[in-house]
Protein backbone atom coordinates (compact mmCIF):
# COMPACT_ATOMS: atom_id res chain seq x y z
CA UNK A 1 0.00 0.00 0.00
CA UNK A 2 1.36 3.43 -0.96
CA UNK A 3 0.54 5.65 1.99
CA UNK A 4 1.59 8.75 0.06
CA UNK A 5 -1.41 8.19 -2.23
CA UNK A 6 -3.60 9.05 0.78
CA UNK A 7 -1.91 12.40 1.50
CA UNK A 8 -3.57 15.48 -0.02
CA UNK A 9 -1.65 18.62 -0.98
CA UNK A 10 -3.36 21.89 -0.05
CA UNK A 11 -1.62 24.82 -1.77
CA UNK A 12 -1.22 28.15 0.01
CA UNK A 13 -2.22 26.83 3.43
CA UNK A 14 -1.84 28.11 6.11
CA UNK A 15 -0.26 30.92 4.09
CA UNK A 16 0.72 31.69 0.51
CA UNK A 17 3.63 29.63 -0.78
CA UNK A 18 3.15 26.70 1.61
CA UNK A 19 1.94 23.34 0.36
CA UNK A 20 0.22 21.74 3.35
CA UNK A 21 0.42 17.94 3.57
CA UNK A 22 -3.09 16.97 4.69
CA UNK A 23 -3.17 13.59 6.43
CA UNK A 24 -6.95 13.50 6.90
CA UNK A 25 -7.57 11.34 3.78
CA UNK A 26 -5.18 8.74 5.21
CA UNK A 27 -6.93 8.89 8.58
CA UNK A 28 -10.32 8.51 6.88
CA UNK A 29 -9.14 5.33 5.15
CA UNK A 30 -9.30 2.68 7.89
CA UNK A 31 -7.01 0.29 6.03
CA UNK A 32 -4.36 2.97 5.34
CA UNK A 33 -4.49 4.30 8.90
CA UNK A 34 -4.13 0.78 10.32
CA UNK A 35 -1.27 0.07 7.92
CA UNK A 36 0.62 3.20 9.01
CA UNK A 37 0.22 2.36 12.71
CA UNK A 38 1.16 -1.27 12.05
CA UNK A 39 4.36 -0.22 10.24
CA UNK A 40 5.38 2.01 13.14
CA UNK A 41 4.50 -0.68 15.66
CA UNK A 42 6.56 -3.28 13.78
CA UNK A 43 9.54 -0.93 13.61
CA UNK A 44 9.56 -0.34 17.38
CA UNK A 45 8.16 -3.63 18.71
CA UNK A 46 11.55 -4.96 19.81
CA UNK A 47 12.99 -1.71 21.20
CA UNK A 48 11.62 -1.92 24.75
CA UNK A 49 9.68 1.33 24.48
CA UNK A 50 8.11 2.23 27.84
CA UNK A 51 6.64 5.64 27.00
CA UNK A 52 5.33 7.12 23.76
CA UNK A 53 5.37 10.91 23.78
CA UNK A 54 3.36 12.66 21.08
CA UNK A 55 3.36 16.29 20.02
CA UNK A 56 0.15 18.32 19.78
CA UNK A 57 -2.05 17.85 17.92
CA UNK A 58 -1.72 15.48 14.98
CA UNK A 59 1.02 13.57 16.77
CA UNK A 60 -1.64 12.47 19.27
CA UNK A 61 -3.54 10.69 16.47
CA UNK A 62 -0.51 8.50 15.76
CA UNK A 63 1.01 8.30 19.22
CA UNK A 64 -1.98 6.97 21.16
CA UNK A 65 -2.62 3.84 19.04
CA UNK A 66 1.12 3.26 18.78
CA UNK A 67 1.49 3.39 22.58
CA UNK A 68 -1.44 0.98 22.90
CA UNK A 69 0.11 -1.47 20.43
CA UNK A 70 3.50 -1.28 22.16
CA UNK A 71 2.03 -1.69 25.65
CA UNK A 72 3.57 1.66 26.57
CA UNK A 73 2.37 4.71 28.47
CA UNK A 74 1.16 7.70 26.43
CA UNK A 75 2.25 11.27 27.20
CA UNK A 76 1.05 14.40 25.40
CA UNK A 77 3.32 17.38 24.75
CA UNK A 78 1.17 20.48 24.43
CA UNK A 79 1.38 24.11 23.47
CA UNK A 80 1.76 26.58 26.32
CA UNK A 81 -1.14 26.94 28.72
CA UNK A 82 -2.88 23.62 27.97
CA UNK A 83 -1.58 21.37 30.77
CA UNK A 84 -2.92 21.68 34.33
CA UNK A 85 -0.17 20.29 36.59
CA UNK A 86 3.46 21.16 37.33
CA UNK A 87 5.32 21.37 34.04
CA UNK A 88 8.51 22.13 32.17
CA UNK A 89 8.71 24.03 28.91
CA UNK A 90 11.03 24.55 25.96
CA UNK A 91 11.07 27.20 23.26
CA UNK A 92 11.62 26.66 19.55
CA UNK A 93 12.05 29.02 16.63
CA UNK A 94 9.31 29.83 14.16
CA UNK A 95 9.75 31.65 10.87
CA UNK A 96 8.96 34.88 12.75
CA UNK A 97 9.56 34.60 16.48
CA UNK A 98 9.29 31.74 18.93
CA UNK A 99 6.74 29.34 20.37
CA UNK A 100 6.91 26.94 23.30
CA UNK A 101 5.73 23.49 24.27
CA UNK A 102 5.14 21.97 27.69
CA UNK A 103 5.09 18.61 29.40
CA UNK A 104 4.15 17.56 32.93
CA UNK A 105 7.15 17.04 35.20
CA UNK A 106 5.81 13.59 36.16
CA UNK A 107 5.28 12.53 32.52
CA UNK A 108 7.92 9.83 32.73
CA UNK A 109 10.57 8.57 35.13
CA UNK A 110 14.32 8.97 34.73
CA UNK A 111 15.80 6.17 32.67
CA UNK A 112 12.57 5.21 30.91
CA UNK A 113 12.86 4.30 27.23
CA UNK A 114 10.97 6.90 25.19
CA UNK A 115 9.69 7.07 21.64
CA UNK A 116 8.63 10.53 20.41
CA UNK A 117 6.01 10.74 17.65
CA UNK A 118 4.70 13.51 15.41
CA UNK A 119 2.93 13.64 12.09
CA UNK A 120 5.52 15.64 10.15
CA UNK A 121 9.23 16.43 10.20
CA UNK A 122 9.86 19.82 8.60
CA UNK A 123 12.64 21.94 10.15
CA UNK A 124 12.90 19.80 13.30
CA UNK A 125 12.44 22.64 15.79
CA UNK A 126 9.41 21.25 17.61
CA UNK A 127 10.95 17.78 17.84
CA UNK A 128 14.25 19.18 19.13
CA UNK A 129 12.37 21.07 21.86
CA UNK A 130 10.46 17.90 22.78
CA UNK A 131 13.70 15.92 23.00
CA UNK A 132 15.03 18.62 25.34
CA UNK A 133 12.01 18.16 27.63
CA UNK A 134 12.39 14.37 27.70
CA UNK A 135 16.09 14.52 28.45
CA UNK A 136 15.68 17.19 31.13
CA UNK A 137 13.44 14.70 32.95
CA UNK A 138 16.04 11.94 32.47
CA UNK A 139 14.28 9.96 29.75
CA UNK A 140 16.24 7.96 27.18
CA UNK A 141 15.13 8.82 23.64
CA UNK A 142 15.18 5.49 21.78
CA UNK A 143 13.72 6.87 18.58
CA UNK A 144 11.67 9.55 16.91
CA UNK A 145 8.96 8.68 14.41
CA UNK A 146 7.05 10.63 11.78
CA UNK A 147 4.36 9.80 9.29
CA UNK A 148 5.82 12.34 6.81
CA UNK A 149 9.25 13.88 6.33
CA UNK A 150 9.84 16.93 4.12
CA UNK A 151 13.43 16.14 3.10
CA UNK A 152 14.10 19.50 1.40
CA UNK A 153 13.77 21.26 4.75
CA UNK A 154 16.54 19.05 6.21
CA UNK A 155 15.04 18.73 9.68
CA UNK A 156 17.30 15.72 10.27
CA UNK A 157 20.28 18.05 10.70
CA UNK A 158 18.93 19.10 14.11
CA UNK A 159 18.20 15.50 15.10
CA UNK A 160 21.33 13.72 13.87
CA UNK A 161 22.07 12.09 17.22
CA UNK A 162 18.76 10.20 17.21
CA UNK A 163 17.27 7.26 15.34
CA UNK A 164 14.67 8.70 12.94
CA UNK A 165 11.92 6.77 11.20
CA UNK A 166 9.57 8.35 8.66
CA UNK A 167 7.04 6.41 6.62
CA UNK A 168 6.67 8.90 3.77
CA UNK A 169 9.31 11.24 2.36
CA UNK A 170 8.73 14.19 0.06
Amino acid sequence: MKLEDRIRDIPDFPKKGIIFKDITPLLADAEAFKHAIDLMTEHYSDKGIEVVIAIEARGFILGAPLAYNLGAAFVPVRKAGKLPAELISAQYALEYGFDSIEMHTDAHSPGQRVLIVDDLLATGGTMKATIELVERLGGEVIGIAFLIELTDLNGRRHLKDYQIMSLIQY
